[in-house]
């Protein structure tokens, strides 16, 4: 194995070594655009355009103030401009490969003004891989307490209740389930594994500067696993933005919160930041009267420090390392933690975990060779999971080290970028569960190519190809493509292609199921439970047009996504009383269509409205059949207004159609169950107000569900928790009735 991966390694760097030799002569500059408020401190300018003097290059600072332009060695000047400010020019010394420009705000233009408003939610016209990037204005919207949470405003994504006793959420993007998707923490892989579900919840919102969803094949440089797309996690940074970031939310139903980010900088190249989140469920509800809680009492705490160095020679280095811990406990309404789970006594629900990651991510940019950077991610995780669902229990603990070296470069001109590298992947799992354990250590060295090729702004395109090798399961190939074609100015197609694979863990993806008396059916104690791993081709086209509707710019996109599994692990609910685990035989595959309408009506009144479409079907042991728990269309409207003196009201409604539950067959089970087999369409409304007291200082109140609409039979025979029939796990609808909430946040700017 160790053979293979040093031969490839070898090709990797003769392929780095023949690309450095077809260099051209152009320069890396980087800078900042910023202007000078009235406190006299620095105020990093967004969507400043910089421009390189008689030529059409050009490009615009990103959210923290900071542009790359790749330029020819002959450009004596650059152009930096903002709408607003007075532009800026600056004479390049020879060599020169840093700028910094101060604009400086205009005065007295009171005949015209022109407002330029940066959207809450962009999809980038020039990229490959059509990319949504949330910004904190998004985030803004709700409350975003966590991950999980979001997502509301966002209709690309699906969020919904795991069981009705943990409180867990999961999202799901092209209508597969949450671990379909690879979710990153600034490109580190991040929820996976034992915390492919309970790990939305281990990041505060507080703590998120942005967001970047892509659906389908994503890079070859981020690995193997992602089957759905991407969601990757941009934290704030500590050498940027505000010294210091406060939020506190109160819930109607009994949650507290408090937030604290803190920032400080040493010098321009040496900056930290700590970030510390509690939360508190502490009062008991039981909105559905099905005499079980809605959610569990408990408290989690995370902390996170991180530091950031980067020098004027181009070395830049990260890290920082978090702890989280979380203790909960719920179920019927007497239950309290230590009571024996024998019948006549209250079920109980009970969860600790504990876990640790730290990483680093080391880099040197070569500013004598524009393009070319040589960087290491590096992250290692421990995880530790004791859990109690009744009689049953689960405890599991995971190991995981991550390393990825990636060497960037272009051959001939920064048209043909390349990318070679070589990464490492080690997970070590242990799980119990019903006295059988689980036990497997998985190994996956592996080396990738990514080939960029940009001859004109109306295409592009980026091929990749990456070899793993899984110690469990051997070689395989990871191929895809992305194509980028704009026909016309505004208006961008896209198409891509490529396969995935990855080990299902299905104790920590399914736990869901635990909570209730469904016996789990699993092939094997060894080798990822007796399962193959799962195969799958995804390919999709979206489109992007934005055009004038009146006065205003309005952005219609589409995309349509077709996945298919070559292998499957098939999660088989359709027999009551069972879940079974099998691999797939025969056919299986995911159809998802989604239109989007994006429009600022009036002035500061901004719509979105989308429509998704979901044809999913697997091959059970009975034939092909519809997949469960899915609804085929899903409606969605959001509006957001900000007055001129700073209220700003948020309004989103979604509507879901009927959805197939699992099929019943009594002839493989003694039991009869009840229920229909389909569950009804329904309409869910959130809203919140915002008033901004000060730049520094906001205030938020927020109603979530509006019309308390909940799946009132949630939780199957809840009178008799230890009897056979007894389920929780068979959602489709809002678990938790209304909930009215307050928040403030403060910034130290």
């Amino acid at each position: 194995m160790h053979g293979i991966f040093l031969r490839i390694f070898f090709v990797c760097t003769f392929l780095l070594t023949a690309a450095i030799g077809y260099a051209q002569r152009q320069v890396q500059v980087t800078g900042e655009a910023y202007t000078t408020g009235t406190k006299k401190h620095k105020e990093l300018l967004e969507g400043a355009m910089v421009t390189a003097i008689g030529t059409t290059t050009g490009t615009a600072t990103d959210s923290m103030g900071r542009f790359t332009l790749i330029i020819s060695d002959t450009v004596t000047a650059l152009r930096i401009s903002h709408i607003g400010y007075l532009a800026d020019t600056i004479i390049l010394a020879p060599g020169q490969t840093t700028v910094s420009a101060e604009l400086i705000q205009q005065h007295g233009l009171k005949e015209v003004v022109i407002r330029e408003k940066l959207k809450s939610t962009e999809i980038s016209m020039l990229d490959p891989i059509k990319m949504e990037k949330i910004g904190q204005a998004e985030l803004y919207k709700a409350a975003c307490c966590n991950l999980s949470e979001s997502f509301e405003t966002t209709p690309s994504v699906d969020v919904s209740f795991t069981d009705a006793v943990t409180g867990y959420k999961q999202v799901k993007l092209l209508g597969l389930a949450g671990p379909y998707t690879l979710f990153t923490r600034e490109n580190i892989p991040d929820i996976r594994g034992l915390a492919a579900i309970t790990g939305l919840t281990f990041t505060p919102g507080t703590w998120i500067e942005s967001m970047q969803l892509s659906k389908g094949t994503g890079s070859v440089v981020n690995g193997f696993e992602s089957v759905a797309g991407q969601i990757n996690v941009e934290l704030r940074k500590p050498f940027t933005g505000d010294r210091a970031i406060f939020n506190a939310y109160q819930s109607s139903q009994g949650r507290s919160e408090a937030n604290a980010v803190v920032s400080h900088k040493f010098s321009e190249k040496l900056s930290t930041g700590l970030m510390l989140h509690f939360n508190s469920q502490w009062a008991k509800t039981d909105l559905n009267n099905d005499n079980f809680i809605d959610a569990p009492l408990g408290n989690q705490m995370n902390m996170l420090n991180r530091w950031n160095y980067s020098s004027t020679s181009g070395w830049m280095l990260q890290a920082g390392v978090k702890y989280l811990y979380s203790k909960m406990a719920g179920g019927a309404w007497n239950y309290t933690e230590g009571i024996p789970q024998i019948p006549g006594n209250p079920w109980g629900y009970t969860s600790r975990i504990n876990r640790i990651e730290d990483w680093a991510k080391i880099a040197k940019v070569f500013n004598s060779r524009p393009a070319t950077s040589i960087g290491l991610q590096l992250s290692n995780t421990s995880h530790e999971q004791q859990s109690a669902y009744g009689t049953r229990g689960y405890n599991s603990s995971q190991n995981s080290f991550y390393a990825n070296l990636i060497f960037q470069t272009y051959i001939g001109s920064t048209s043909h970028i390349i990318k070679l590298g070589a990464s490492e992947m080690i997970d070590n799992y242990n799980e119990t569960f019903e006295q059988n354990t689980y036990a497997r250590q998985e190994q996956v060295p592996g080396a990738f190519a990514e080939y960029a090729w940009n001859p004109s702004s109306k295409f592009n395109a980026v091929a990749g190809l990456r070899y793993d090798y899984n110690n469990l399961f051997g070689g395989f190939a990871t191929p895809r493509l992305h194509l980028r074609y704009a026909p016309f100015k505004k208006t961008v197609i896209r198409a891509s292609g490529g396969r995935a694979q990855r080990t299902a863990n299905v104790l920590a993806e399914n736990a869901g199921f635990m909570a209730g008396n469904r016996t789990f059916v699993i092939p094997s104690t060894s080798n990822a439970y007796g399962l193959n791993p799962e195969v799958a081709w995804n390919t999709g086209v979206n489109l992007t047009h934005k055009f004038r509707l009146g006065l205003r710019e309005a952005v219609l996109s589409a995309d349509y996504y077709y996945t298919w599994f070559q292998n499957q692990v098939v999660t088989d609910i359709e027999y009551t009383g069972f879940v079974r685990f099998y691999n797939l035989s025969g056919k299986s595959y995911a159809h998802s269509f989604q239109a989007q309408f994006d429009y600022e009506m009036l002035h500061n009144l901004n719509l979105r409205a989308a429509y998704r479409y979901l044809d999913i079907m697997t091959t059970y042991t009975d034939g092909l059949r519809e997949k469960p728990l899915v609804p085929k269309h899903r409606a969605f409207l959001n509006a957001d207004y900000t007055t001129r003196n700073k209220w700003k009201f948020d309004y989103t409604v979604q509507w879901v159609s009927e959805q197939r539950t699992p099929g019943i067959d009594h002839r493989h089970t003694g039991i009869t169950p009840g229920g229909p087999n389909t569950a009804p369409s329904y309409v869910v409304m959130n809203a919140q107000i915002t008033k901004v007291l000060s730049p520094a200082f906001d205030v938020y109140l927020g109603c979530d569900n509006i019309t308390n609409y909940m799946q009132h039979d949630a939780i199957i025979n809840p009178a008799n928790p230890y009897s056979p029939n007894f389920d929780a796990s068979m959602i489709w609808g809002p678990m938790m009735g209304r909930n009215i909430y307050i928040g403030v946040r403060y910034r130290i700017m």
